[in-house]
């Protein structure tokens, strides 16, 4: 089942149990990757509904930590329940073993020795990483720390 299919049936489930939060976030979803169908002229593909989602989740982090630091608890909450919603439609994200492994394989394979060449590692693996969740700012941040000798 396609992803803009799954999410119309769950928000229609969402209506019938009358799911406040669930409902206006799944809405949200089916929008941004509706609008996001119309900016390319055709159906979209699966990965490309995924960045949707992923971007989606990134702009609540961004509004958790400005919430937080204006000591709106209340509302960082609020961003936090609908990252996980949102997050149910996304695959896996590696686990910390597997994200080291990979950031080790693709600093082997760029031969990378200095921070200077962290964009080529992170490239590479991403790569590897293909079709599972992926926080770019852990990933960068991770292959920052083990090219400086952290």
């Amino acid at each position: 089942m396609a992803l803009i299919e799954r999410i119309q049936k769950d928000l229609t489930e969402a209506m019938k149990t009358k799911d406040e939060l669930r409902l206006s976030v799944l809405r949200m979803v089916k929008t941004a990757l509706k609008n996001k169908e119309i900016e390319k002229i055709r159906p979209l593909e699966e990965a490309e509904s995924l960045q949707v989602l992923q971007s989606l989740v990134k702009q609540r982090r961004e509004s958790i930590e400005q919430f937080t630091r204006g000591g709106r608890v209340d509302l960082a909450e609020k961003e936090t329940r609908e990252i996980a919603i949102i997050e149910a439609y996304l695959p896996a994200a590696p686990s910390e073993a597997e994200l080291d492994q990979v950031i080790a394989a693709a600093i082997v394979e760029t031969g990378a020795n200095s921070p200077k060449q962290i964009g080529a590692v992170i490239k590479a693996a991403r790569a590897r990483l293909e079709g599972k969740t992926v926080d770019g700012k852990l990933l960068s941040d991770r292959v920052r720390d083990r090219l400086s000798g952290k």
